[in-house]
């Protein structure tokens, strides 16, 4: 199934580049491409130095880079299990 903003959500991340919209006051802002995730938190690798940098989900925007569009998900929709995410179903 292709991504689209309306089902984004229920996609695999892992692979996909993303950039950090915003973060707690303390943490800069990143962009990277996603390597594993957890119930919590997204591992991502930098672009530029390419250390990994775990960021959490919850009180961050992500905006994910998709066919040249840009899809922005607040992180608290994303917290939980990728692969009970993946299998939820929701309404648009």
């Amino acid at each position: 199934m292709k991504i689209k903003p309306t089902n984004i959500i229920n996609q695999k991340l892992i692979g996909l580049k993303v950039k950090i919209v915003s973060l707690y006051d303390n943490l800069p802002k990143w962009k990277g491409k996603i390597v594993d995730e957890t119930y919590n938190m997204f591992i991502i690798s930098d672009e530029t130095s390419k250390k990994l940098k775990k960021i959490p989900k919850k009180g961050n925007l992500f905006a994910f880079y998709v066919d040249n569009k840009i899809i922005e998900v607040n992180g608290k929709i994303l917290i939980g299990r990728p692969e009970n995410r993946i299998k939820m179903k929701r309404k648009y």
